[in-house]
C-alpha cells in the first residue's frame, strides 16, 4: 500500500513552475538586495501537493554579456508561495558598471525529498540598475586660473572655471553651481563657471585681483579643493576705430574723395590674425538704386552706343501714344517716367502698328522694374513661392517671316520666367526659369533679356544669370496667330478681351529692339551707377590684403591679416560720382568690422559705425539763349516762299556755372558770383507759337529732317509746338534751331506772330531762359486795298495781340518808301483800316459818289465825313518815313 502511495505522489508532478518573463530591478551601491518589479514569485499548478507544488529554488544564468550572473544570486523565501529574492554576491560600483542583465529560472521540488523528476520554468530576463550614491566631490580641472582684461569696460565673460564630479548619475555628477568664497570682490560667477566683472576695473586702484572659487554638485557636495583665480587689469586702451568722421561732404564735380583719410584701427596689443571690414553705402533711395544719368532712357541708350531701332512700349502719354494715358504715373527723382500697375485694371495694350515694328524671333527686351510699388513689400507667402498666379510683365505674339511666335515674361514669387513658343501652330512651348532674389526684394532692378532662340541671355543689373530649361508639354491652348502685344498682363486664349496674370509693381523704360542682341558692354553702360565706392590705388595694396566690390559698387569689403597694411588700405577707400550735376542728398554710410584672434575668448568685438555722406547741391547751370532780337520783320512775300524765313538765324546758346567766390582775401566786402562757360549736353528744345495754335492750312514750321536723323535727334511736330529731343552738344542744337523756318501760304499773311523758344538738359532738370520772338509781316500800300487783305486786317483788328510799340528792335533789310511798318504807327494803321472797312460796308455806290466830289467839298461838315481824304494817307505814311 505504501509503495502504491509513493508511486502516486511521484506521478503527481505534472506542471512546470511559472514566473514572469521580464523583471526590472534596482540596487543601491551600499546594499546588495535587488528590488524587483514585479516581485519575484514562482507559481506551480501542482500546488498544494507536497514537493510537486512547492518551489525549491532559482537558478541565475549568464546575461547577454555573459558576465553578470556571477554577481547575483536568487534564493527562495517561501517554498509554498514561491516567493524569491535576488541579491548581489559582492558590492556593486555604479561608476564601473551601472546596469546589469541576466536570466533567472525557477524549479520545483519534484516528486519527493530527493527532488526527483523536478521541473523547471522558462527563463525570465532581469534588468538591474545600480543607483548612484553621492560618494565623490567635485574636483577643479585646474587649481589656478589667470586672465588679463583692459580697464574701464564691462565684460560678459572674463574667464571660465570648470570642475568635474566622478559620480555616475546626472544627479550627483553634475555641478549645480559655483561660488566665489572671497568676499567683497567686483566679480560674479554663474552656474556654468563664467566669471565677469560687476563694475569697470581700474588698474590704478588695483592692478591684480585674486580670489577663490568653489563648486557644488547637485547632491550639495563641495569641491575637495577650491580654485584660485587671478585677473590682471591692463592699463587704459580703447580698442576700435580712431578718426571716424560721422559726416562726410561731397561737392559735385570733385571726382573721387577719400571717405576715411585719417581712420585707423586700435587693437590694444591684442593679437589679431584676420581683419575684415565691410563698408556699405546706401543709395537705394536715390533714383533707381543709385545716381545715374538723368537723361531720358532713349538718350542714355544713344550715349551708351546701343544699336538703334528700339521701340518704346511705355512712352509718355501723347496723342500719338495714347495707350499709356490710362496708366497712373509716379514722380521720379531721376526725371524718368514711372508707370504703376495694380494687377487688375492697369493694362497697356500696344497698338498693332507699333507691335508690328518689333516682329521677329531675335529681339532684346529691356526694362526697369520694382515689385510691389511704393512702400510695399511682396507678400511673405508669395515670396516663399506659394502657388499664386503668375504676374505677367510683357505678353506678345510676334509675326515672323512665315509663322507666329509667342512669348511672355512673368514673375512668380522670387522666380522670373520666360515662356517662349517658337511656332504657335506647331512647336511646343519652352520655359526658361531663373530664381532671383532681386525679383522679390522690392527694389529697382534693370533687366535685359536677349532672345536669339534657342539661346536666351538674361542680365540683371548688368550681371549674367543662366536659366533652368523646362520643356512644357502640358495641355496648353495655342495662341491665335495674330500680332498682339500687352504690358502688365496677358490675354485669355479663349477670349482676347479678358486679361489674367496682372502685374503688381512699377515699370519704367520698357523697350524692345528686334534684331541682334545687345553687347554686354552696352548693357553694363545702361545699368552703370555713376556713384559708388571705389579703392584709390590697388598698387599700394599691401601683401595679404584683399578688396572686393559688388557690381553696384554699394558694398566694399577689405580683408587682411596685418593691422598696419589694413589701416593704409582703409584710408584708400573712396567715394566717386562722375555726374557733374549729382543728385543732392544724404547717403547713409556703415562700417562693420570683424576680428579673429588667437584667443577667441578675449577677442575684441567692435561695434558698427554709422555715418552719412552728404552730396551738396550742385551749382545749377545757366542755359542762356541769345542772339535773336525781340522782333523779326520781313516782307510778307518772303514768308510765302517755298523755304520760308528762318526764325533764329543768329541764335547763340551758352551754358555757364555760377559759383561763389571768396573776395575777402582780395580786400572786398561780401562775396561775388563768378560764371564759367562750360561745354554741356542739351537733351531738348521746344519752339511754341504763342496765342493761337498754327493753322496747317495757312502756316507751318519747317525743320531739316535729314539733319535731325543724321544727328540721331527726334522731333515732335504739332500745331501747338515743335519739340526736338535727344542728348547732343550745344553746337548741334544751335545748327538745328538756326534751320527752323516759318512759312506762310499765299495771301495768308498777318501783321504779327509770336514764338517762344526754350531748351533744357538732364531730362528737364535744368531749363534755359524763354526767348520770345515777335514776327512782323511787312505789307505794301497796294495790298491794303485788296478786299481779302481788308478782311484779314479786320480780323487782326478785332483780335489784337499784345506787343511792343517800339520799332528799334526790328530787322528791316531793303526798306521801301511805300512800305507800312508796324510798330509805333500800328494804332494809326488799325484806325485807318477800320475806317476803310466801314466804307466798304456802306456800299460801293457811296464810295463812287465820294470819289466824284470836288476839292471844295473836302472841308465840308461832319455829316460828309464819309468822303475820301488824302490827308489821311499823309498821316499814315509821313511818320513812318521819318522813323526810317
Amino acid at each position: 500500500m505504501a509503495s502504491f502511495c509513493l508511486l502516486c505522489c511521484r506521478s503527481a508532478n505534472k506542471h512546470k513552475p511559472w514566473i514572469e518573463t521580464e523583471y526590472q530591478g534596482i540596487v543601491m551601491e551600499n546594499d546588495n538586495t535587488v528590488l524587483l518589479n514585479p516581485p519575484l514569485f514562482a507559481l506551480d499548478k501542482d500546488a498544494p501537493l507536497h514537493y510537486a507544488g512547492e518551489i525549491c529554488g532559482f537558478r541565475v544564468h549568464n546575461g547577454p554579456t555573459g558576465s553578470s550572473s556571477v554577481q547575483f544570486e536568487a534564493v527562495v523565501l517561501d517554498r509554498s508561495t514561491g516567493e524569491g529574492l535576488v541579491r548581489s554576491k559582492e558590492p556593486l560600483d555604479c561608476e564601473s558598471q551601472r546596469e546589469h542583465s541576466f536570466t533567472i529560472q525557477a524549479y520545483d521540488c519534484g516528486e519527493g525529498p530527493d527532488g526527483a523528476n523536478s521541473k523547471k520554468s522558462h527563463k525570465a530576463t532581469v534588468h538591474v540598475r545600480v543607483n548612484d550614491v553621492n560618494e565623490f566631490s567635485p574636483v577643479f580641472v585646474e587649481r589656478r586660473y589667470e586672465a588679463s582684461v583692459p580697464e574701464g569696460r564691462l565684460f560678459d565673460r572674463i574667464v571660465r572655471v570648470e570642475a568635474l564630479d566622478a559620480d555616475c548619475s546626472p544627479q550627483y555628477s553634475q555641478i549645480c553651481f559655483y561660488d566665489i568664497i572671497t568676499p567683497s570682490v567686483p566679480f560674479v560667477i554663474d552656474n556654468d563657471g563664467n566669471i565677469k566683472n560687476t563694475e569697470p576695473l581700474d588698474s590704478k586702484r588695483q592692478r591684480v585681483h585674486t580670489f577663490w572659487v568653489t563648486a557644488f554638485d547637485c547632491g550639495k557636495n563641495r569641491a575637495q579643493a577650491d580654485a584660485q583665480v587671478v585677473i590682471t587689469v591692463k592699463p587704459s586702451c580703447k580698442p576700435g576705430w580712431i578718426g571716424w568722421s560721422k559726416r562726410v561732404e561731397y561737392t559735385p564735380g570733385s571726382g573721387s574723395i577719400p571717405l576715411f583719410p585719417s581712420l585707423h584701427l586700435e587693437t590694444c596689443e591684442e593679437t589679431v590674425w584676420n581683419i575684415q571690414a565691410t563698408v556699405e553705402l546706401q543709395t537705394g533711395h536715390i533714383g533707381k538704386g543709385c545716381d545715374r544719368d538723368s537723361y531720358s532712357d532713349r538718350s542714355v541708350r544713344r550715349l551708351c552706343g546701343a544699336v538703334r531701332g528700339e521701340v518704346d512700349l511705355l512712352p509718355p502719354p501723347s496723342p500719338a501714344a495714347n495707350w499709356t494715358s490710362a496708366l497712373p504715373t509716379l514722380p521720379s527723382s531721376d526725371s524718368s517716367l514711372v508707370f504703376s500697375f495694380n494687377g487688375s485694371t492697369h493694362v497697356a495694350v500696344v497698338p498693332d502698328s507699333v507691335a508690328a515694328a518689333v516682329s521677329g524671333d531675335h529681339f532684346t527686351l529691356q526694362l526697369w522694374m520694382r515689385r510691389g510699388g511704393i512702400n510695399t513689400q511682396p507678400p511673405t507667402n508669395q515670396a516663399r513661392g506659394n502657388r499664386r498666379e503668375e504676374e505677367t510683365i510683357v505678353c506678345s505674339t510676334v509675326k515672323n517671316d512665315d509663322s507666329f511666335s509667342h512669348y511672355s515674361l512673368s514673375v512668380h514669387g522670387c522666380r522670373l520666367s520666360l515662356f517662349y513658343w517658337p511656332d504657335v501652330s506647331a512647336a511646343r512651348p519652352v520655359k526658361f526659369l531663373w530664381k532671383l532674389e532681386q525679383v522679390c526684394d522690392s527694389e529697382w532692378h534693370h533687366l535685359s533679356l536677349s532672345v536669339q532662340f534657342p539661346s536666351v541671355t538674361l542680365y540683371v543689373d548688368g550681371v549674367t544669370f543662366d536659366p533652368a530649361l523646362i520643356h512644357d508639354n502640358g495641355v496648353i491652348p495655342n495662341p491665335a496667330p495674330r500680332q498682339r502685344l500687352v504690358i502688365g498682363a496677358c490675354w485669355v486664349v479663349v477670349d482676347e478681351n479678358m486679361y489674367v496674370g496682372g502685374y503688381r509693381g512699377l515699370l519704367s523704360g520698357v523697350t524692345v529692339r528686334p534684331g541682334s542682341v545687345e553687347p554686354h558692354s552696352v548693357v553694363e553702360c545702361l545699368y552703370a551707377c555713376r556713384e559708388g565706392l571705389d579703392f584709390g590705388d590697388l598698387e599700394t595694396l599691401g601683401s595679404g590684403m584683399k578688396v572686393h566690390v559688388n557690381p553696384s559698387q554699394s558694398v566694399l569689403v577689405l580683408e587682411g591679416d596685418d593691422i598696419e597694411s589694413f589701416n593704409r588700405a582703409v584710408q584708400q577707400v573712396t567715394y566717386r560720382n562722375s555726374l557733374r550735376f549729382a543728385t543732392p542728398g544724404v547717403r547713409p554710410l556703415k562700417l562693420t568690422t570683424s576680428l579673429r584672434c588667437f584667443n577667441e575668448e578675449s577677442c575684441l568685438t567692435l561695434r558698427q559705425l554709422e555715418g552719412y555722406l552728404v552730396v551738396l547741391q550742385p551749382d545749377a547751370p545757366q542755359i542762356s539763349l541769345s542772339g535773336v532780337g525781340p522782333h523779326l520783320a520781313r516782307p510778307a512775300p518772303e514768308f510765302e516762299g517755298p523755304r520760308g524765313v528762318p526764325l533764329f538765324p543768329e541764335l547763340r546758346i551758352v551754358c555757364s556755372l555760377s559759383h561763389a567766390v571768396n573776395t575777402a582775401a582780395q580786400g572786398m566786402e561780401g562775396g561775388a558770383l563768378m560764371s564759367d562757360a562750360v561745354a554741356h549736353t542739351l537733351d531738348g528744345c521746344e519752339v511754341q507759337p504763342l496765342g493761337e495754335e498754327l493753322n496747317p492750312e495757312r502756316e507751318e514750321l519747317l525743320v531739316d529732317m535729314d539733319a535731325l536723323r543724321e544727328r540721331g535727334l527726334e522731333i515732335i511736330n504739332t500745331t501747338a509746338y515743335i519739340a526736338i529731343t535727344g542728348a547732343e552738344s550745344i553746337s548741334v542744337y544751335e545748327d538745328v534751331l538756326r534751320s527752323v523756318r516759318y512759312r506762310l501760304a499765299k495771301g495768308s499773311a498777318r501783321f504779327e506772330r509770336r514764338f517762344r523758344l526754350s531748351c533744357s538738359e538732364m531730362n528737364g532738370r535744368y531749363t534755359s531762359n524763354e526767348l520770345t520772338l515777335e514776327v512782323n509781316f511787312l505789307h505794301s500800300l497796294d495790298s491794303l486795298y485788296h478786299p481779302s487783305h481788308l478782311l484779314a486786317s479786320q480780323q487782326q483788328f478785332l483780335h489784337p495781340s499784345h506787343h511792343s510799340g517800339e520799332l528799334s528792335g526790328h530787322t528791316l533789310p531793303n526798306p521801301h518808301r511805300n512800305s507800312v511798318v508796324p510798330g509805333a504807327a500800328t494804332v494809326i494803321i488799325m484806325v485807318c483800316v477800320g475806317f476803310l472797312v466801314v466804307m466798304v460796308i456802306m456800299g460801293v455806290f457811296r464810295i463812287r459818289s465820294i470819289h466824284r466830289r470836288g476839292e471844295g467839298a473836302r472841308g465840308g461838315s461832319k455829316e460828309d465825313s464819309g468822303q475820301w481824304d488824302d490827308s489821311a494817307l499823309t498821316i499814315i505814311v509821313n511818320p513812318m518815313e521819318v522813323k526810317i
